[in-house]
Order: C-alpha cells, then structure tokens, then sequence
C-alpha cells in the first residue's frame, strides 16, 4: 500500500473445458485453499503430480535443471526480491563492534556477493549493494554512484578496517581472539533456517568473523522468531548483531517513493529501534531529510528527484545499517494444466492478478505457501510479511496498482482527474472543502485562501462489503479521520500514537489540505504534493479503506484501551497482542466493541456531521458482529474473495469467491497481462576482428522490439558510444564511422545491446567483445558468424540499464509537453 497511507487503510470464453458456466461470476476459480509446504522439494512434487496447483516459493535451480525435472510443469522466472544484512548499531554497555560505522562499512569487503550469486543462487541472481537491484526502474538513476564504491571480496581489507576500530575503542588481540574488559568480544547473528540461501549466508559469514577473531554465537529461527529477537526487542540489549534479511515484493514500481525510506530512514519505523521510544534508535537526520523529500514529492522537476535518490544511496550505503548482498531471480512452478498466470516484473507469480485470473480443471485452486501465518492481520500496521500479503491481495482491492509490465499507477477502484499547474503555482481550494482537526475532535472548513498544489477528483467504484454492507462515502471519511488522528501526536498522552504508524502518517499529513465532497461517489482532494506523471499525484491523493467505517473504530478503542496494539514494536513495548483481526481471541474483542456500539448507540465523531438515520448504523454493526459469530474472524474487505477460513491445526486458509452483482470488475478483467511478448535479440552479425579508423557494421535481428539501445566499451571499461535505434520490420544496423573507430582502443572491446517494447520495462540483451586493430589483418572466417540467442550472455546488471533509460526518455517526453517543470 503506497505512500498516503489512507488506509488505512470481457474475456471471450472459448475453452469450455475448464469450468461449466461463468455466468455473473467475478473470477473463474470458486475456491482457493493455500496449504503450508516447508519443504520446497515435497511441493514442488505436489505440483507435479497434481495435488497442488501452483507454489508461491522458489524452487532450487537444480531441481529444474533438464526437460525430464520439468515434466509436468510449467516454470516462471521471476525478479523482484532481495538478501540483505540488518546490523545492529546500538551503542551498549557490551562491546557492540559494529557501534562504529566503519565496522559496519567493512562487512561489504567480508561478504563474497559473486560467491553468493554464483554458488548459492547457482546463478539466478545478481550482486547488488543497494535496495535497488539491476531489475529495478531507479537502476540507471544510480549506477555512476554504485560503481564509485567498487566493493569487491576482501576479508584483509575487511580486517585491517575492522581491527583497527577496535583498537580505536580500547580492545586487544590475545591468542587470535578480540578482548574487552578482560571477556571475548561476542557477535551474535540470527540466521533464518527456513531459507537455505540465508542460512548458508549467515554460516559463511559467521566463519568469516570468527577468521578476524570474534566468537560468533548462532542463532537459527524463522519469521516468528525474528519478530521476537531482532524486530521486537532493544537493540542496546544486543540480542542480535547481524541478521540475514529476505524481501519479496507485491509490485513493480516504476517511480519508488517508499523504499529507500523504508530500507535506510529511521523514520520509517524500519531500522534498529524501529521508532520505540523505550528503545536505543538508529538516528539519520540526513536520511531522513532525503528520503522524506522523495516520499512527499519535493522535488520540482525529475533531475532534482534522482539527485535526492543518488544522495539517499550514498549515505545509506556509508552507513551500512542494512547492507543489500543480491538481487533474486525466483523459479516459481505451476501445474501443467493451469492456465492464466501472470507473471509480475515485481512480485512474479504470486502477484495478486494470478489468482484473480488463472483456470483450472477444478473448480478449486489449491496453492502451496512456505508460510501459512506469519506477524498479524491488520490493515494498518500488520500485513508486514510477504505470505500474508499474497492472500490479503486477493481479499482486499486496492484504489490503485502498479501494471505489472510497465510499473506505471493505474486506477482500480476508481477513476480520476488530475489538475495541477505545476510544482512552484497553486490552485484555490472552495471554503466548502473541510479537513478534520484532531484538537477540537470535528470537521473543519478551510480558510478562505486556502491553496493546494494539486486537485484530485476520485470517483469511486463503490461495491459491498464481504458482509453485505454496501460501501458508502463514511468509509472513506473515516479513513482519512483515521490518518489525521493518528498521524498527529497532541501531547505525550495522547492514546492515538502508535510507534511504527504515526511516524508515516505524520508525513503524509503535511500535504492533505482538504477534501469536499461532490456527491455520494465523488469527492474532491487538494494536496501539496506534485510529480511529473499525473498518475502519481492521483495516487498520492487516493482515499480509500480496506475494511468497514465500524471494524476500523472497533479497532482502534482496541488499541488505545491497551488491549492490543496495531504495530509490532507497540505490542512488544505494552505486552499486549499484537491485532490480528484472522485469530477468533481478537475477533472477539472486536466483535465487544461492536456490540457495545450498537447497545449505547454510538456514532463515532468523524461521521457525526452528515448522521444518518439509527437504522444505517445498527446495520453496519449487526452485519459484522453477525459475520464474526459465523466465520471466527473479523477479516471483512472488498476484494474478489472472502476469507472463509483460517485453520492453524491444518495450517490452511481458505478463500471462496465473493459472487455479488455489485462487484466492479467482471470475469477475465486482468487477462490482458496474460501473454505478455517480451523483446528478443535473435542474432547479430559483425565482425570480430575491426580496423582501428574504418568503418563498422552491426547486425541485429528482433521480434517484439520497437527500438535497440547499444553501447560500444573500450578495453578500459569506457563507454565510447550509446544511441539508440528504432526498428525497421525486425532489423536493425549499427554504424559507427571511421572517426568514430579512430577513438577505440586497439585490442578487446565489446558492444553491449538492448532491445527495447514500448509495453514492457524489461529488455533483451546482448553482449560481445571484438578486436580492434591498427592495421589489415586478414580475418579468419571462423571469426566472423551469426551469433544466435543461444549463445548470448545474460548479463543482469545491464539489463536493468535500458529500463531506467526507458524512464529517463519517458520522462523527458512528458517534461517537454508540459507548461511548468
């Protein structure tokens, strides 16, 4: 969920042979049972022979390596997700070596990333340094300063880096082992045995630190567990040092807001401390100032937005508090005879659209998952782990979401008008538009020259609730009470703070100015916020809610009653429950409050100004109160399914899907992200041995390419040359002119090219070397062929390249039609 935090938070059926009738259905699968599988090699069989359908973890390389290990099976590679260390920094009355920065620091020399990639990965990865890997749309914006760190596998410069620190800090060496205060300096890092890539990260890294004289204690868990040790406990206690981290993710963003405040800022709530005030906190005034920049669109034109991005990822990696170690490419299987996946640039085959969209022979999809329950379900701070966002997807629409190909906004539960004049002008706001003010506890109208940077109009696409309750303008008026309340922190005794949450919606905040409602589906919002795709500012202003006006009050006199907390750390930090409305103990707290609203007749104060009639309310709270006493939870949204079941003896969730005539978006919707054609280099034709001063020609043949972007290196890593060319049925040439050649180094180059889809932020790539020399060497014909898509290098790192090009000239284009940058 991107950025407000406002919350809060046909298909022509030709196949028959699938399911009988499709009449007045939302999707083509009735059900949807996940089952838990730890062990991806019982799964991946499962898949095979039927039983299961699909499986939302990756598959080892090895056990897909030939036709025979892929009978029955369709395999999807899929980018998107990451490794990465989390250090602790705290300073503690125990030696903390990595309290000092340049020990940190010094930990991009210890990890061998190439051995990572190549060894554990068996390739399918690439080395990374920062949050943004090579398959990310911000790549380009930063590889100058990725480069600039030229981090390679040194454990001596790692050591002499790291000893001398802790000299620096009184320690000494007796018998190859660091001493302070006469003990052994200690290291304690959590590895996650439930991923064999982290585990054997965190082994190689432990010997590692044990070669320069630590005593490392291991520590072995999975996500519960690191909960409890690393995200839910005081750094400064020093239970863990070092943890090996995993991130997946739910979409491809073409314009990132989020993640390098996420990944480096303390005020995101995601670093060491995670913003508990009883808690030592990782501290970046820099960091923060950087990335809230980018989070809150202040920035006047795109060059000034990658400035902000380039800064934030040098200080993130100088600081080295979460150290990024590779990029993944995930195999995801699916059954043979399921048809329909979609495989998402982002989240790959587990993107929401998949569910939505697949067919089977059943009329039930069953999918295996690593994890069944992990964290807490709730809307505003659980949902924190990608197994349960897989499901949640499904059960709950968004407003908006990223086009799995292009990473470009598009509206789902609404359509909209953008006006804006530009970052430096302002457009009036009406005196009838109102904001709730969390001091006098009501709706208040705006000054009479009130001026906001852009205009919104959403006009929702309204539905039922799972509950039958339809949808109405008090959800989204609730919503936006909820991130205002929430969002501001009146006094140090104010009950509507929450750790993790408030530090977020503090930001968002500062740019809503008001909102005035057209009628019953239209409402208007002004904001302080531009960006140089409209899209983006649709986004920013999008209100919306996951869940009903009456399970988000219930939920939150839950919270501030003491009796659970929305986030992680708060529940830690009160020793309450973390909410988790999918568990029947919470459900039931929720389903008090209800009952207690319903018997006093209680209207909650952000929907006091336009009251309805009581029935209206008794209604909203009888459905849900009756919808928990018939299901065992509280999970009510707005989604194509419905959670029917959560069953932990099993270790199974069920989802039936939600067949009401109110809901917008029909069977086969999202079928158009099925076949996607992505760009292909067929073959180029050159010659491999060139003369320095004369004239050179290049080859390349394609399919689904609009256009090629090539680059010719010399033999010292310079690029010479770049340019791109648009494709004329297929085929393309390359021609560099004798003045061009002139300035090529005589012996080995390369050219590197890239062939380019208008439709999809991912190209083809192609990588050669050829000789230049000084004079008239006759070349051997075995030197001069056609080089075939076969044999070309998959090189990772520049794929990502041409995709940020493709933004920069998208960007470009648009900044030149607008009137204001």
């Amino acid at each position: 969920m991107k950025k407000m935090l406002v919350i809060i938070l046909a298909l022509s059926i030709t196949a028959i042979a699938y399911n009988e009738s499709f009449a007045e259905k939302n999707t083509f699968v009735d059900s949807i049972k996940f089952i838990q599988y730890l062990d991806e090699n019982t799964a991946l069989e499962e898949v095979k022979n039927g039983n299961l359908d699909m499986y939302y973890y990756r598959i080892s390389s090895d056990r897909l390596e030939n036709n025979q290990s892929r009978e029955g099976l369709k395999v999807f590679d899929s980018t998107g997700g990451s490794y990465s260390l989390l250090v602790n920094p705290a300073e503690s009355e125990k030696m903390n070596p990595f309290s000092n920065k340049d020990a940190r620091f010094a930990l991009n020399y210890l990890v061998d990333r190439k051995l990572i990639v190549n060894e554990l990965m068996s390739g399918y990865g690439s080395p990374t340094i920062s949050y943004y890997g090579p398959t990310d749309p911000e790549y380009l914006t930063i590889i100058k300063e990725l480069e600039s760190f030229n981090f390679k596998y040194n454990p001596a410069l790692a050591e002499e880096i790291i000893s001398k620190s802790m000299i620096e800090r009184g320690a000494t060496k007796s018998d190859d082992k660091w001493i302070m205060n006469n003990n052994e300096v200690e290291i304690r890092i959590f590895i996650r045995s439930d991923d064999p890539v982290r585990k054997s990260i965190g082994e190689i890294l432990s010997v590692e630190l044990e070669k320069i004289g630590f005593t490392v204690k291991k520590d072995y868990g999975d996500l519960n567990k690191a909960f409890v040790v690393v995200y839910g406990s005081n750094p400064a206690d020093m239970n863990w040092n070092l943890y090996t981290e995993g991130w997946g993710r739910s979409a491809f963003v073409k314009y990132d807001s989020i993640g390098l405040g996420q990944m480096y800022s303390p005020w995101f709530s995601n670093m060491p401390g995670f913003n508990d005030p009883s808690y030592w906190n990782y501290e970046n005034e820099k960091l923060d100032k950087l990335t809230q920049e980018i989070y809150k669109g202040d920035f006047e034109n795109s060059e000034k937005r990658s400035q902000l991005i380039q800064d934030a990822i040098i200080e993130g990696i100088n600081e080295s508090v979460r150290i990024f170690l590779a990029s993944k490419i995930d195999q995801y299987v699916v059954n043979e005879n399921v048809e329909g996946v979609i495989n998402d640039l982002g989240a790959g085959v587990p993107t929401r659209f998949t569910p939505i969209n697949v067919k089977t022979n059943d009329e039930e999809l069953t999918v295996g998952v690593k994890q069944i329950y992990q964290g807490a379900w709730n809307p505003i701070m659980g949902l924190t782990d990608t197994y349960s966002r897989h499901i949640w997807g499904i059960i709950s629409d968004p407003i908006t979401f990223k086009h799995p190909f292009t990473g470009e906004t598009f509206p789902v539960r609404a359509e909209w008008k953008v006006e804006t004049l530009g970052a430096d002008e302002k457009i009036k706001v009406p005196i009838e538009s109102k904001m709730w003010d969390p001091i006098i506890q009501k709706w208040k109208n705006v000054p009479s020259e009130t001026f906001a940077t852009s205009k919104v109009t959403l006009d929702f696409k309204f539905s039922n609730w799972h509950n039958g309750e339809s949808m109405d303008m008090n959800d989204i008026l609730h919503s936006l009470y909820f991130t205002m309340e929430w969002g501001t922190q009146t006094d140090e005794n104010d009950k509507t703070f929450d750790t993790e949450f408030t530090p977020r919606a503090a930001q968002s905040i500062q740019t809503i100015i008001a909102i005035n409602q057209l009628d019953e589906n239209t409402v208007e919002v002004y904001v302080n916020y531009w960006h140089f795709d409209e899209n983006e500012i649709a986004e920013w202003a999008s209100l919306w809610s996951p869940v009903p006006w009456e399970i988000t009050a219930s939920m939150e006199e839950a919270v501030t009653d003491g009796k659970v907390s929305f986030s992680r750390s708060g529940a830690t930090n009160k020793n309450v429950n973390w909410l988790s409305l999918i568990v029947p103990k919470d459900a039931e707290i929720i389903k008090g409050y209800l009952q207690e609203y319903k018997d006093s007749k209680f209207i909650p104060n952000s929907l006091k100004e336009n009251q309805k009639s009581w029935k209206y309310y008794e209604n909203r709270y009888n459905s849900s109160i009756k919808w928990i006493e018939n299901n065992n939870h509280a999970v009510i949204s707005n989604g194509p399914f419905y959670l029917e079941a959560y069953s932990p003896e099993s270790r199974t969730i069920t989802v039936k899907a939600f067949e009401d005539k109110s809901y917008p978006h029909k069977i086969g919707k999202w079928s158009e992200f099925e076949n996607t054609q992505f760009p292909i280099i067929k073959k180029i034709n050159m010659d491999k041995i060139v003369q320095q001063g004369e004239n050179i020609d290049i080859f390349v043949n394609t399919n689904y390419a609009d256009s090629i972007l090539y680059f010719i290196i010399d033999s010292k890593g310079k690029i010479q040359f770049s340019k791109e060319l648009k494709i004329n049925e297929d085929k393309s040439i390359i021609k560099i002119t004798s003045e061009e050649s002139k300035k090529l180094q005589t012996g080995g180059n390369s050219v590197k090219i890239f062939a380019i889809s208008n439709s999809v932020l991912k190209p083809d790539f192609y990588e050669t070397s050829f000789l230049v020399s000084e004079t008239n060497l006759e070349e051997p014909k075995t030197n001069r062929s056609l080089l075939d898509i076969e044999n070309k290098i998959n090189y990772d790192m520049w794929i990502v390249g041409i995709i940020i090009i493709i933004v920069i000239i998208g960007i470009v284009g648009y900044l030149k039609i607008q009137s204001k940058p």
